[in-house]
């Protein structure tokens, strides 16, 4: 992570985990136990990429960007509900997340369910309340946001493809439809509504778009590789990008679509600074 990419993360990262100690339940409300459960899942670390990217975006835009914490925060908690029941016994069965026990290892399954329930609909509260943006762009966030996590190419979408690999290994085309789904839409989903709520032109969001398709497919193809060759064993017997296609070929087509991310941003200038930055970033893990 090159200096000014670091820098921005750290100035942004507590930020945003100040505004969701904030907007979660206290410990201590009734019924407490499902808003310590929230808040065990929710505030447990982790890099804050997707919200941190939405305030980048932003940022391009606008020189005040605290504006949008409290929707950047909301990314956070949709991506915290999809960690809570992907770690559940019925989907990925993982007793740890983070270095912790996971959700259903802590507080039980029924709580977990619930309180990745609660994440979710916390998050469109917490949209539906904001007085920082015009109901008329906030209803497009939450249309965008409703969509990167529902059925039709969003997170739920992309698990469902997922489980049913288990079963029918995936093609290449099946395995691109699942990464895109299930990691690359809510991804792409926070970059594109930090510039939209920033005010950026139509042209610009077009390219942002393009961008957001790159980058969030090579999220997940990064990722892949580098559960490939740390000897973790995390996704045997998962269809990866490396099982189909190779070590050498997945790097080539992380590459590709870095290159075409930044193509994409290069009309953008100065306002896609740390977006770009962001590729060089991803990049240099697939080693």
């Amino acid at each position: 992570m090159n200096s000014e990419l670091r820098a921005f993360f750290e100035r942004v990262r507590p930020a945003i985990d100040e505004t969701l100690n904030e907007l979660l339940p206290s410990e201590t409300a009734s019924p407490d136990r499902i808003h310590q459960a929230m808040r065990y899942s929710t505030l447990n670390g982790g890099k804050r990429i997707r919200p941190c990217l939405c305030v980048a975006a932003f940022a391009g835009y606008r020189e005040e960007w605290k504006r949008i914490l409290s929707v950047a925060s909301s990314v956070e908690m949709i991506h915290s509900y999809s960690l809570i029941h992907d770690d559940l016994p019925a989907m990925d069965d993982d007793d740890f997340r983070r270095g912790k026990p996971s959700c259903h290892k802590q507080f039980g399954e029924a709580v977990a369910i619930l309180a990745g329930d609660a994440l979710l609909t916390l998050a469109f509260e917490v949209l539906g309340r904001s007085k920082d943006f015009s109901a008329e762009r906030l209803l497009q966030v939450i249309s965008i946001l409703g969509r990167a996590a529902g059925t039709r190419s969003g997170m739920i979408a992309g698990q469902v493809l997922d489980l049913e690999a288990e079963v029918t290994p995936a093609s290449a085309s099946q395995l691109e439809t699942i990464h895109r789904s299930k990691t690359g839409a809510l991804i792409g989903a926070s970059v594109w509504i930090g510039a939209y709520l920033g005010g950026a032109s139509e042209s610009d969001l077009k390219n942002i778009r393009i961008y957001c398709d790159r980058i969030g497919l090579a999220f997940q193809v990064i990722d892949d590789i580098l559960d490939a060759t740390d000897g973790s064993n995390r996704d045997e017997g998962k269809a990866t990008y490396p099982v189909l296609h190779g070590l050498e070929k997945s790097r080539e087509i992380a590459h590709d679509l870095m290159k075409g991310a930044r193509s994409a941003l290069s009309p953008l200038g100065e306002r896609a600074r740390i977006l770009l930055a962001f590729c060089d970033y991803l990049e240099s893990r697939t080693y």
